[in-house]
């Protein structure tokens, strides 16, 4: 019987991974930290100017696609995951980071002519990188709008809490620093902080990592770079 892995990904981003470690041979919980909301955009989209857009996350891409049914767009992606979904929603003209933001940045001073237009950004109310500040010194036109929103959820799952309980879970799968933080409040409202000695954090990025450094762990593991398939690398190794 495999390890039992629970996954504090969105709703919206976890059916290929849960489809990936299911046939990895992993047995799965979930428990979403964050619960992804699209609200409404009265005045639509401001694109009036843009030659390019950029997504920073899938929910971007969904968020983009809910309010537009514009697909001519070269998009640039902040990795391959993102651009997964940029190319399954109908965009053609796809480039993808390595997963970092630093690396989009580089991606789009490298791809971009900032005299061609500005860069249209649909973003979450709170984003985990400032591309205008990491590009400041290029004179891009970066237009920054709030399309969708991570609320962090107020509970976990009955089943979780047994399971945490009972030692039972070998590993906790942590993608964003948010995600991270949201565990880190449940865990210690439920009283659950010596409960995770024998469990590993698996993460995304260092940043994560700092965000789940405030509890005990048997071991935290990081992926070399900040995609799926490198924390599932990650993961494998945890249990090798």
């Amino acid at each position: 019987m495999g390890q039992l892995i629970l996954n504090t990904r969105p709703e919206t981003d976890s059916q290929e991974l849960e489809t990936t470690l299911l046939a990895r041979g992993y047995r799965l919980l979930s428990a979403p930290m964050l619960q992804i909301a699209f609200p409404p955009c009265p005045d639509g989209l401001d694109l009036a100017g843009v030659q390019a857009l950029i997504f920073t996350s899938a929910n971007g891409v969904r968020a983009f696609v809910h309010h537009s049914h514009d697909r001519n767009f070269p998009v640039l992606c902040v990795g391959d995951s993102t651009a997964r979904m940029a190319k399954q929603v109908g965009f053609t003209e796809i480039y993808s980071a390595n997963g970092d933001i630093h690396d989009l940045a580089h991606l789009i001073d490298v791809q971009i002519d900032p005299l061609n237009g500005a860069l249209f950004h649909p973003a979450a109310r709170k984003v985990a990188g400032d591309l205008a500040t990491l590009l400041k010194d290029r004179n891009f036109d970066i237009r920054r709008q709030t399309v969708y929103d991570a609320i962090p959820v107020d509970d976990l799952p009955d089943d979780v809490i047994n399971a945490i309980s009972a030692h039972h879970i070998d590993a906790v799968l942590f993608f964003s620093p948010r995600t991270a933080e949201s565990f880190v409040k449940l865990i210690k409202r439920y009283k659950l902080e010596h409960d995770l000695l024998g469990t590993r954090a698996i993460c995304l990025s260092m940043a994560v990592q700092d965000r789940i450094g405030v509890l005990t762990w048997h071991k935290t593991m990081l992926a070399k770079r900040p995609t799926q398939e490198y924390l599932l690398s990650a993961l494998d190794t945890a249990f090798a």
